[in-house]
């Protein structure tokens, strides 16, 4: 059985996507197998790239990808479900039986609902006792939302693997530097990266070649404490 590894954020757009890539650029450079799952995908129409996809893009489409559900409103997942008169989504976990890694890509933030039974991807990371890696925000309001998303696994007895920063700015001001410093003491779990804001629009070559250096050594990078660093 593979190790499985819950990538959720702390909102909408913080990087959960690359992030999700880059992790799984940094495994397949270390000889492993990966897989990447969508336990729900909104926004998308049939035919239409989306997230799997996308990390299938970055990463030289050497992934093996899922998806779970796909609906085509950009609503929350529960929602979007309904009124495309779906079944509720659930998470598996077969993919883990013949790779070395999974990666578990949410939808939103860690409390979105995904079905009708209110299941969370907190409760997915809970019946796959996987922990979880939070993509955040690089500036003003991340320490907010990155206490809260983190108390919400804490109470919830679920592991914080740690942070990285899904979109890092080309020059940040002193809200962002300081928050690399603080995010970490929020949180109560490590800063295991930063990504460049942009990342996403690379070519799989130029992006696989980079992501080592955005990511910690506990994520098979080779990233020190600072960007470029």
């Amino acid at each position: 059985m593979g190790e499985i590894l819950v990538v959720s954020g702390t909102g909408t757009e913080v990087g959960k996507t690359v992030v999700t890539a880059a992790v799984a650029a940094c495994a397949l450079r270390a000889g492993r197998t990966v897989a990447v799952l969508k336990p729900a995908q909104t926004g998308v129409a049939e035919g239409e790239a989306g997230d799997v996809a996308e990390v299938g893009r970055l990463v030289g489409g050497a992934v093996t990808g899922r998806e779970l559900g796909r609906y085509p409103e950009p609503l929350a997942p529960a929602t979007a479900a309904a009124r495309a008169g779906l079944p509720p989504v659930s998470a598996a976990r077969e993919l883990a039986a013949g790779h070395d890694l999974v990666l578990v890509e949410g939808a939103g933030g860690l409390l979105v609902r995904l079905d009708e039974q209110a299941s969370t991807l907190a409760d997915v990371a809970g019946l796959l006792d996987a922990p979880v890696l939070l993509a955040v925000a690089a500036g003003l309001g991340t320490l907010n939302t990155t206490a809260l998303t983190a108390e919400a696994l804490a109470s919830r007895g679920l592991a914080c693997r740690g942070l990285v920063v899904g979109s890092w700015p080309s020059e940040p001001g002193l809200a962002e530097r300081c928050n690399l410093d603080d995010l970490p003491v929020v949180a109560g779990a490590p800063l295991l990266g930063v990504v460049p804001g942009g990342a996403g629009g690379f070519q799989a070559s130029r992006f696989t070649a980079s992501a080592p250096a955005w990511l910690a050594p506990e994520l098979g990078g080779t990233w020190g404490r600072r960007p470029g660093g």
